[in-house]
C-alpha cells in the first residue's frame, strides 16, 4: 500500500487499471513518464516577478507555451521524518529554457488530505484533496493553504488562495495518460494552466 492507495483506500479499485498502476508506487521504485503539454498559460502580468522568484525553486515558471515536451518522475521514498514520501519532478522543455514543477507529497490520515509542498525549498504548502470520478479518472482539489517560513507555516486567507484543481485520466483509444491542470485565484484569475498527455517511459 502507498500513500495514494493508502488514501484512497476502496476508491483505489474504482480508477482506471493504467492509473490504479501509475499511482501504485511500490518504495524505492519510480514511475517515468514523456510526453507533450498542448497548452501551457502563466496568469496575470502583475506575477511577472513573483513567476521569476518562484522558479529559481522549481515551482511556478513565467514561460507560457503550446506542444511542449514535457517528462515527469515520480518517487516514493522515506523522508527524515520516517514518513513515505512521493517526490514529484515534473519538467517542461521551452524552446529556450527548462523549467521544472517539483513537490514532495505525504498523507494525514486523519485528516483524509494529501499534505503538499511546493518547490525544491518549499515556501508553499497545500492541502490536497483526492477523489475518483465515475469514469475512474483522479481528480484533485486543493484546500487549506500555507506559507512556509522556516518552521512556521502562515495561513494564506481564502481570498489570496490558489484554487487547484487536476484531472488525469487515461484515453484507451490513443492509449495515452491525459491531464489537465488549473490555478486560480478570484481576485486575479489564472495564476496557472497546463493540459497534454504522456506514457509510461523506461527513462
Amino acid at each position: 500500500m502507498t500513500i495514494y492507495s493508502t488514501l484512497l483506500a476502496e476508491k483505489f479499485q474504482k480508477l482506471h487499471p493504467k492509473l490504479q498502476h501509475r499511482y501504485e508506487l511500490p518504495l524505492n521504485q519510480t514511475f517515468h513518464a514523456e510526453g507533450v503539454m498542448h497548452q501551457i498559460q502563466n496568469g496575470s502580468k502583475l506575477l511577472s516577478s513573483f513567476y521569476h522568484i518562484v522558479a529559481k525553486a522549481n515551482f511556478l515558471f513565467p514561460e507560457s507555451g503550446e506542444n511542449v515536451p514535457f517528462s515527469i518522475a515520480n518517487r516514493c521514498r522515506i523522508n527524515k521524518d520516517e514518513e513515505a514520501e512521493v517526490f514529484w519532478e515534473r519538467t517542461f522543455y521551452f524552446p529556450k529554457v527548462i523549467r521544472k514543477f517539483n513537490a514532495k507529497m505525504t498523507i494525514d490520515l486523519e485528516k483524509q488530505i494529501v499534505k503538499d509542498y511546493l518547490g525544491d525549498v518549499p515556501f508553499f504548502y497545500s492541502d490536497l484533496l483526492f477523489d475518483v470520478t465515475k469514469e475512474g479518472f483522479l481528480l484533485i482539489t486543493s484546500g487549506t493553504q500555507k506559507v512556509v517560513m522556516g518552521k512556521m507555516e502562515i495561513p494564506i486567507p481564502n481570498m489570496f488562495k490558489g484554487r487547484v484543481t487536476v484531472l488525469e485520466g487515461y484515453d484507451e483509444v490513443k492509449g495515452v495518460y491525459t491531464i489537465h491542470v488549473s490555478i486560480y485565484n478570484d481576485l486575479i484569475g489564472r495564476i496557472m494552466m497546463y493540459a497534454g498527455e504522456f506514457t509510461e517511459s523506461d527513462f
